[in-house]
């Protein structure tokens, strides 16, 4: 995936609607809350709670792909106009966690690292 890419496409979908204005921290935050919450009410009544069979089946699938693209596009847009390199604060979290979270004391435990 080209993060770049999809925010200089954002962007200048932004520009051409005179959007920029309305794209705060606040208003982009919520917006991936507010998707993020559309996606989890895919699954609020138990559907998906077990496996990932559920989440292969249509229509489940297509609004699962949808509410995960809002939130990717919003969250490429806030990092875009933060100035974040989201791909180098994902690999800086990956490792970070794998510090805080060693095999050897959490393998098969879903324990938090301050328990």
């Amino acid at each position: 995936m080209n993060t770049n890419d999809i925010a200089s496409r954002l962007r200048a979908f932004a520009s051409e609607r005179d959007w920029d204005q309305f794209h705060t921290p606040k208003n982009l935050a919520a917006s991936i809350s507010v998707e993020a919450g559309e996606l989890l009410e895919i699954f609020q009544w138990s559907r998906g709670s077990e496996d990932w069979s559920g989440v292969q089946q249509q229509p489940v699938r297509a609004r699962v792909r949808e509410e995960l693209a809002d939130i990717l596009l919003y969250l490429i847009r806030f990092a875009d106009l933060a100035e974040i390199d989201l791909e180098q604060a994902a690999l800086e979290k990956i490792q970070k966690n794998s510090e805080k979270y060693p095999v050897e004391s959490f393998k098969g435990s879903d324990r938090k690292y301050n328990e």
